[in-house]
């Protein structure tokens, strides 16, 4: 019980030297956008694949399993529009990024500590804990919504190269699907849980990167232990968001 308390503590108290205010704008905009096209724009490849697959995957599994003729042709499209935009396009992706993006950050600082790169930032009087970890939160928090509409998107045209090639389910009947009853708070239902979710990622890799203690196993574990508190809190967050954004 001390243990899990004690780490809050101290992440706390590390987003307190996060947040606080940058000595040099110019500096860290350079650094925040790189962290943009290294955190962001890398990450548009894998989101479009993935997305474009589980479209597919969703609209056929929808269209073999509720198939009745009692059910409107339409569902097909209707049920796969509601799981891209209410959970997958969001929750899901995020999932997967952590993985990617939240490895990859705990990783780097992770290297950094251990060769003593951030106690250089220390001695020369920078703070180490905003400059590294401050354009990484940002950086990502600004690409997510960008990464979540990419997302919706191709997880649509993958739903509808399902309808054409494959056969599944007629493409007038997809598209009617997706129109109908169509609510717009439920987009950014996904970009306001997105945004939660980046934050997650990069605190708490970031986190576990910069309080990392020993040589490169050390950097190991706390980059494997990065993604697992992520996806949690990640999974956590969004059943309390899912709860009140409903």
């Amino acid at each position: 019980m001390v243990r899990p308390i004690t780490t809050l503590g101290k992440y706390l108290m590390l987003m307190g030297r996060v947040f606080a205010r940058p000595e040099r704008f110019r500096m860290y905009l350079k650094q925040y956008r790189n962290e943009m096209a290294q955190l962001g724009i890398n990450s548009i490849g894998i989101v479009l694949l993935i997305s474009f697959f589980i479209g597919a995957v969703i609209c056929i599994q929808i269209k073999l399993n509720i198939e009745s003729p009692w059910m409107p042709r339409f569902v097909v499209g209707y049920t796969t529009r509601e799981i891209l935009l209410l959970e997958f396009s969001s929750s899901i992706m995020c999932l997967i990024l952590a993985g990617k993006v939240g490895s990859n950050i705990a990783s780097e600082i992770g290297t950094m500590r251990v060769t003593q790169q951030i106690d250089a930032l220390d001695i020369m009087g920078v703070n180490s804990a905003s400059y590294l970890i401050l354009p990484k939160i940002l950086g990502l928090m600004t690409m997510i919504p960008l990464l979540v509409t990419f997302s919706i998107f191709a997880g649509v045209i993958g739903a509808f190269c399902t309808a054409w090639f494959a056969g599944i389910t007629n493409a007038t009947d997809l598209e009617y699907g997706f129109q109908y009853s169509f609510v717009e708070w439920y987009v950014w239902c996904s970009f306001i849980k997105s945004l939660v979710f980046a934050f997650i990622i990069t605190s708490v890799s970031a986190y576990f990167g910069y309080t990392v203690e020993g040589g490169s196993i050390a950097v190991g574990k706390a980059s494997t232990d990065s993604v697992v508190c992520s996806s949690v809190l990640i999974l956590f967050s969004d059943l309390i968001l899912t709860q009140l954004l409903s």
